[in-house]
This record gives C-alpha cells, sequence and structure tokens, in this order.
C-alpha cells in the first residue's frame, strides 16, 4: 500500500474548485495528461490517458463543496482517493490523499513516484484552469 498526499491553496472561491474538480466529462478540456473522461453513471466516470489507459473511478462519498472520495482501479492499480476542499475566503484549500496497491510487483517501486508527478500534474492543470 502507497499512500500520496498533496495539499495546495488555489486562488478561487471554493464552489469554482469544485464545480471544476467534479466536472468530469469537462477534463479533456484542461487536463493535459488525459485523452477522454466519460461519466458511465451518477456514481461511476472512466479517464483515459493520453495512451488510451483506461481507469474506472467509482464515487464512494460525497459532501458538497467539502469531501469528494471514491475508489480507482485499473490494469495496474487499484486504490481509494479523498479530496478535501476547505474555503479560505476568496481562496480555496485542497487535501488530495491518494491511497493505492499496485496489482504488478514490479510497479511498486515506482509507484510513490507516479502518485507524486499526477498529483501535482492535476494541480498544475488545475490552477491553469481556475486562475486563468
Amino acid at each position: 500500500m502507497t499512500i500520496s498526499n498533496i495539499k495546495e491553496t488555489i486562488n478561487s472561491d471554493i464552489y469554482n474548485v469544485w464545480e471544476t474538480v467534479l466536472a468530469v466529462d469537462k477534463y479533456s478540456l484542461w487536463r493535459s495528461d488525459l485523452r477522454k473522461a466519460e461519466t458511465v453513471n451518477q456514481n461511476q466516470f472512466i479517464e483515459y490517458t493520453k495512451d488510451g489507459y483506461a481507469t474506472t473511478f467509482t464515487i464512494t462519498a460525497i459532501e458538497p463543496y467539502k469531501r469528494w472520495e471514491f475508489d480507482m482501479e485499473n490494469g495496474s492499480l487499484k486504490g481509494h482517493w479523498i479530496g478535501i476542499f476547505t474555503s479560505k475566503g476568496n481562496k480555496t484549500q485542497i487535501d488530495f490523499t491518494e491511497n493505492v496497491i499496485p496489482k504488478k510487483w514490479f510497479i511498486k517501486p515506482f509507484i510513490k513516484f507516479h502518485l507524486k508527478k499526477q498529483q501535482a500534474q492535476f494541480i498544475l492543470d488545475l490552477k491553469k484552469e481556475i486562475e486563468a
């Protein structure tokens, strides 16, 4: 099991940050690491990397403008993601934690680096989208 956490302050109110992060169907418009994202139903969506690698996400908890959680799974890993959103006036603090179990033994040494890289890219893309 590998845990990775990232905290960041976004220069926008919590409503804008929340709506942007939860608008999965618009991810391909601003996320540089995805080809597309599709909604399966109200509790499930699939993200496709630029190479077409699919990850399925199943929403497990949602508290509007506070918390969003989901399980995730693809051919290489499975895990759980927790997103905490905190209003700081006209800014928003986000606190994202991923808890992942690799399915393949040979990726275990690289999984923490991979998670950190993905989290950093998500934040970078999110800030570009919201703060532009």
